[in-house]
């Protein structure tokens, strides 16, 4: 059985996470998101938060699950049995950064393999990083992400 890993920092996690995952969802029996703590990149929303927010946004899919991790993906897929590294290109910029992380994963972990799944165009547009901008600045990202994110943006530059 196929057992595949998506793993990101998700901060937050997207439309475009949202899509890749559900087709995730159809190609695989169970889809683990994997959500790195990521501390050097200075996290918006600390690690529970993050994963509430994808298991909200998930959760109209019975095979995905959500859990955090701190630990070196290599080792982190392994604890997971899972034999797939999932990863999402929105354009060819990303490849050249992702056929790196590839590389080094399979020295790692001989025996995983990472998958890529191109982001469609509607989406193809949308990061994290400018969600976070927008909703700093006071935008409309309804769009973007999931309501219950949405909400959660909102909160959080609130308070800055």
């Amino acid at each position: 059985m196929n057992r595949v890993l998506y793993p990101g920092t998700f901060d937050p996690i997207t439309r475009g996470h949202g899509g890749l995952i559900e087709r995730a969802s159809r190609l695989f029996e169970h889809v683990v998101i994997a959500i790195a703590a990521s501390p050097n990149k200075n996290p918006l929303f600390p690690l529970e938060q993050r994963v509430e927010l994808a298991r909200e946004v998930t959760k109209h899919l019975p095979n995905v699950s959500v859990v955090g991790f701190s630990n070196l993906l290599a080792h982190f897929v392994q604890e997971q049995q899972a034999n797939i590294l999932l990863r999402g290109l929105r354009a060819v910029s990303d490849f050249e950064y992702e056929f790196q992380l590839a590389n080094m994963n399979r020295q790692l972990a001989p025996g995983v393999e990472s998958l890529f799944l191109t982001a469609p165009e509607t989406h193809s547009y949308i990061s994290s990083t400018l969600v976070r901008e927008i909703a700093r600045l006071g935008g409309d990202i309804n769009q973007f992400v999931h309501p219950a994110v949405a909400e959660a943006l909102t909160e959080r530059f609130k308070k800055t």
